[in-house]
């Protein structure tokens, strides 16, 4: 890993943390104007006058400020991330590192890269007591008193990575528990193994045209681009998801529909037959994105190879379902242990457990769960 890191340097700009509660109106939340790309001024004063991801943090903290340590910590990974991103090809950091990850994926020189400028990161934070990354086997618990704090974060530090090589776009997710275990003592894993409905904050940040950073305290979904002239993330938009359900379009990997329960095919088929057009990028964080922006749903069911599905709950199901839900969408696991839920109501049995995904617009995903009645 270190061999890896060393091949390319990385920085960004360290900036203020991020808050517990969204209770900023979103009306006096400036977003930037359009201005043409030749228009000196008007970009001057967007970059002036347009609401900052550090100015969000400072206004929201409501001095919980180990809370802004660790959300500086992560928008830090972000901008580090990105920056290691855009010099991989120059870097000859695209390939196989070799290995295989704690879930048996094959691990790309890029995952090592990120996962240590997380785990690194979110280390020299000081308000973290336990750290669950896809890349690492077992949780990383954070035994000094003195360098540790009260918050237990699970990532997928590079996800889509699969992807890197043909420079589709990739991401970051992440998701904030608080721990409830005595503080005078290391933390446990069962401090994180907790449902989603107990997360504090979750987000991603998506490195592709553009880096973008899109966080929810509970309180809405607040969407911020990357300026990489200033170093500063800038905000874009409140994210919401459309009232009628947006565009009408379907995201899965069709290539697994003869393993999928009939529920799940009926819907596909349904789609196929009603005008429905198929998107699917293979990165979770892109085909969320998307479906967040436009409309539409998202579905990883499982299937009789994965019975529990592909994704991780802790670091892929969790954070992506807390976000559909505060935009205004539905999360749901389908036909899952007997039972349909949410997903932010599963019960991971270890940190890297995972569950079937069905997430979007309300008009879509109750379209899936009344094949079930």
């Amino acid at each position: 890993a270190q061999a890896v890191w060393a091949q390319v340097v990385v920085g960004a700009d360290c900036t203020a943390g991020l808050s517990r509660l969204s209770a900023l109106p979103f009306e006096v939340m400036a977003a930037p104007q359009p201005v043409g790309l030749n228009d000196s001024n008007g970009m001057m004063k967007n970059r002036v006058g347009t609401m900052t991801l550090t100015q969000f943090i400072v206004e929201d903290t409501q001095g919980d400020q180990q809370l802004a340590l660790l959300m500086n910590a992560i928008q830090h990974a972000c901008k580090v991330c990105a920056n290691a991103i855009k010099k991989a090809g120059p870097c000859d950091l695209y390939g196989l590192a070799g290995v295989e990850n704690s879930t048996g994926d094959d691990v790309k020189k890029l995952d090592i890269i990120a996962n240590t400028i997380w785990v690194d990161t979110l280390k020299n934070s000081g308000v973290c007591c336990l750290l669950v990354s896809e890349e690492e086997e077992e949780p990383i618990i954070i035994k000094d008193a003195h360098k540790r704090g009260p918050f237990c974060v699970a990532f997928d530090p590079l996800d889509g990575s699969s992807n890197i090589d043909c420079n589709v776009s990739v991401g970051s997710i992440f998701s904030v528990y608080r721990r409830t275990s005595p503080d005078d003592k290391p933390a446990t894993v069962k401090d994180i193994l907790r449902p989603g409905t107990e997360c504090i904050a979750a987000g991603y940040s998506m490195f592709g045209a553009a880096t973008e950073l899109v966080v929810t305290y509970g309180q809405g979904v607040h969407r911020f681009a990357l300026d990489r002239a200033i170093g500063e993330f800038l905000f874009v938009e409140q994210v919401k998801f459309p009232q009628d359900g947006g565009k009408k379009i379907y995201s899965c990997n069709e290539g697994n529909e003869h393993s999928w329960d009939q529920p799940i095919r009926d819907f596909v088929k349904d789609c196929k037959n009603s005008g429905y057009s198929a998107r699917y990028v293979g990165s979770m964080v892109s085909d969320v994105h998307r479906t967040l922006l436009y409309g539409g749903i998202f579905l990883y069911p499982a299937d009789k190879k994965s019975t529990k599905g592909k994704l991780r709950v802790l670091y892929e199901g969790f954070p992506m379902a807390m976000i559909t839900e505060q935009a205004g969408g539905l999360s749901s696991t389908g036909m899952f242990l007997g039972k349909i839920g949410r997903i932010v109501e599963v019960n991971p049995e270890h940190i890297h457990d995972r569950c079937p995904i069905i997430m979007g617009g309300a008009r879509d995903v109750n379209a899936v769960l009344k094949l079930y009645a």
